[in-house]
């Protein structure tokens, strides 16, 4: 039977998607619920699944534009059972090779397919004289199938040249093209379609400079407390918790407590309505190979240190891994985005549209400071505010990330009762 699988519809709003990649190939055999595909949306990477097992046809190439509906391949599930018969057959065979080769070889026919099977395991790149190369599955049935050794494709590939021996040797760079051929100074160029992620993306930062007045106001966080609150209840949390105890967890919580304080700085507008929610739906950007993708946490500003930590690890994670949901993507009312991890000293984080304010957090650099009049050596991080000028004020922006700064600094005072240090290990 022959069974069409097609583009599902990722969110109301979505009519158009990209394959991404193909995560097997035209012909394979999938199993049943195997992810075979990438579906490219403009806000999310969600996986395309084999329904049942069988022979995949792929009707729509890698890359392409496809719209909700569309047939992007088909299965057809009679060469499931056939394969199951031929894997049984299989491991017969094997069954039957490993009882012959308990008999010590007895006669010339047993030493004539030792030998071939000892050449076939040094052609394979198994010898014992060369580490083992490691061939993937598909390139060895291509090679089974064309009859090529390892060999074969190595000395296909190029010769090593005495002007690369002296490049190597002079410490100089040397750059290969998709053959293998080493280029010296080559000015190669590749074309590839952005994926519909980074489109949108491109075109919601641009009308952000655009359309909002947005401003940058910055200052500097003296992270000692913070660091000192990891160190002493790190492994306590991680022991009641099973995770570790982040940082930016402490910026969430000290950005969703700044919030009720700053609703202003909470709003969005809507035509000529200024919208000003009670709870707090925090976006915290994550970098995945498909761009910026920004999962929120919702009522952020009722959770807990470890709910916070769980929430941001989870959907970090999906992120990373295209198995962020439209649903986790949407909704947001304030963003953290943090390039301390990637060594950013400072920066004007970008508004995350329709949201006004967007929290900029970098490294944490050693730095002389005066404290009481005496100059110490502190961990120092500068952070940065971006907000949209026509709905917050330049003093409600300095005022709220004053307050961010605070509660970093004397980390202890976001958490209610009598014992905030009980409070932050959680129930």
């Amino acid at each position: 039977m022959i069974i069409e699988i097609k583009i599902p519809r990722p969110g109301e709003s979505v009519t158009e998607v990209a394959i991404g990649n193909w995560l097997v190939q035209d012909g394979d055999i999938v199993d049943r619920d195997q992810e075979i595909a990438d579906v490219e949306t403009d806000k999310a990477t969600l996986p395309l699944i084999a329904p049942e097992p069988g022979k995949i046809k792929i009707m729509a190439r890698a890359g392409e534009k496809i719209q909700v509906g569309d047939l992007a391949c088909t299965i057809d599930t009679g060469f499931a059972a056939n394969q199951q018969e031929i894997r049984e057959k299989h491991a017969d065979n094997k069954q039957d090779t490993a009882l012959k080769d308990i008999a010590p070889p007895a006669t010339r026919t047993d030493t004539t397919d030792v030998a071939a099977a000892s050449q076939e395991k040094t052609n394979m790149g198994q010898s014992d004289k060369q580490p083992a190369i490691k061939i993937t599955p598909l390139a060895r049935r291509k090679m089974e199938e064309a009859r090529l050794s390892v060999d074969d494709i190595i000395r296909g590939l190029r010769k090593i040249t005495s002007d690369d021996v002296d490049l190597v040797l002079k410490g100089e760079s040397v750059s290969r093209s998709e053959t293998g051929q080493m280029l010296k100074g080559g000015r190669q160029v590749e074309r590839h379609p952005m994926s519909p992620l980074r489109r949108k993306l491109s075109r919601r930062l641009v009308a952000v400079k655009n359309e909002t007045a947005m401003l940058t106001t910055f200052n500097e966080v003296d992270m000692t407390g913070v660091i000192g609150l990891r160190k002493k209840y790190q492994q306590p949390f991680q022991d009641k918790h099973g995770i570790k105890l982040g940082l930016v967890s402490f910026f969430a919580k000290a950005a969703a407590q700044a919030l009720l304080q700053y609703p202003d700085v909470n709003s969005s507008i809507e035509g000529d309505e200024m919208i000003t929610p009670s709870f707090v739906d925090l976006g915290i950007a994550v970098q995945t190979d498909k761009g910026l993708m920004v999962p929120v946490i919702r009522n952020a500003e009722t959770m807990s240190m470890a709910q916070m930590e769980k929430q941001i690890t989870d959907l970090a994670l999906k992120a990373r891994n295209n198995r962020v949901t439209l649903e986790e993507m949407t909704g947001g009312t304030f963003t953290i985005t943090n390039g301390g991890i990637f060594g950013s000293m400072l920066s004007t984080p970008i508004l995350n549209p329709p949201q006004s304010a967007i929290l900029g957090i970098h490294n944490i650099v050693e730095r002389p400071v005066a404290i009481q009049g005496n100059v110490e050596i502190r961990p120092i991080m500068y952070v940065a505010l971006s907000y949209d000028h026509r709905i917050i004020d330049g003093a409600t922006s300095v005022r709220f990330l004053k307050t961010i700064k605070e509660f970093i600094e004397s980390p202890l005072t976001m958490f209610s009762g009598a014992d905030p240090e009980k409070d932050l290990l959680g129930n």
